[in-house]
């Protein structure tokens, strides 16, 4: 079956970094769009970053630019996020999303076929 698991979440201080993984299975991903998305308790999901299928071009959410950094492995079927300085803000369940086929990324999580079950992120003050 067709699967994406997140892992690398945890609890952290703020100011601190953490490095999530996606590691894909049951296709190969080299030809979608990857995305990574979070969702906070009470708020509604959003798009964190995005990465085109090749890994040269990238998006980031206002809120993260400079902090975050995307990247994929396509030989290992892995996309990243690494967070750096990170917040109480940052608080979410996180999760990665492929759009198939698709080179470049969209912002409508609509757009994206495969889900991940999300890895929580907790920044304390």
């Amino acid at each position: 079956q067709v699967q994406l698991v997140e892992s690398g979440g945890g609890l952290v201080q703020a100011g601190g970094s953490l490095r999530l993984s996606c590691a894909a299975s049951g296709r190969t991903f080299r030809r979608d769009a990857m995305g990574w998305f979070r969702q906070a308790p009470g708020k509604e999901r959003e798009l964190v970053a995005a990465i085109s299928w090749n890994g040269g071009s990238a998006y980031y959410t206002n809120s993260v630019k400079g902090r975050f950094t995307i990247s994929r492995d396509n030989a290992k079927n892995t996309v990243y996020l690494q967070m750096n300085s990170l917040k109480p803000e940052d608080t979410a369940v996180y999760y990665c999303a492929a759009d198939a086929d698709s080179p470049d990324y969209s912002g409508s999580s609509a757009a994206y076929d495969y889900w991940g079950r999300g890895t929580q992120v907790t920044v304390s003050s």
